[in-house]
């Protein structure tokens, strides 16, 4: 096993953090929306077979024809099908992703879309009608989901061990986000409810 990242003892109890060496994909979960990723070296987001951005925005328009349309029109023709954000990729010494943007015009820029379709969201929030309201909840779950594909491509996975005499008598792993945030915590919870 690796060297942790942080130790501590609790209750007399040693945690140990550790970063997590094989991290399951948040996109083989089941995820609420779909994230369509086009980048020439990586191997981004969901599996699909679009070319490019546009090819997946025209389709998801229904048009017949991609060149008939301006970029802009064909977006705004898309969020009449759709919540959909732009996803964006830094790349720089390790990868980091959001729906924002980065400051560095030259290590970033939008790599796709995440989206889920209307009806899905109407079914979802048990809706008939997707309000404002609604889909900003949605994109909030949408960017909740870039939140933890970031955390998995630029390596922020932890996991934690509870040690007794050197003996693991108890372990969790898959947390992403900072230590301080799920990972050490839920350690502490998990050595406060053994409290030997």
């Amino acid at each position: 096993m690796y060297d942790p990242i942080y130790e501590e003892v609790h209750y007399g109890l040693q945690i140990k953090i550790y970063h997590d060496p094989d991290p399951q994909n948040p996109r083989d979960w089941d995820c609420f929306g779909t994230m369509i990723c086009c980048h020439r070296r990586y191997n981004l987001g969901d599996n699909h077979g679009f070319h490019d951005a546009r090819e997946f925005l025209t389709d998801l328009v229904g048009c017949c024809d991609e060149t008939e349309l301006p970029n802009d029109r064909l977006q705004e023709m898309a969020q009449t099908k759709a919540v959909i954000l732009p996803v964006f990729l830094y790349d720089h010494s390790g990868l980091a992703m959001n729906t924002t943007g980065f400051h560095c015009p030259w290590d970033s820029g939008q790599v796709g879309f995440i989206y889920v379709r209307l009806k899905d969201v109407r079914k979802a929030f048990n809706v008939t009608r997707v309000s404002k309201q609604t889909r900003k909840r949605a994109g909030d779950v949408l960017r909740c989901e870039i939140a933890a594909y970031h955390d998995y491509i630029s390596g922020n996975t932890y996991g934690y061990t509870v040690e007794h005499e050197g003996e693991v008598i108890d372990s969790c792993w898959g947390f992403g986000g900072d230590i301080e945030g799920y990972c050490l915590r839920e350690a502490r919870e998990v050595v406060s409810g053994r409290k030997m």
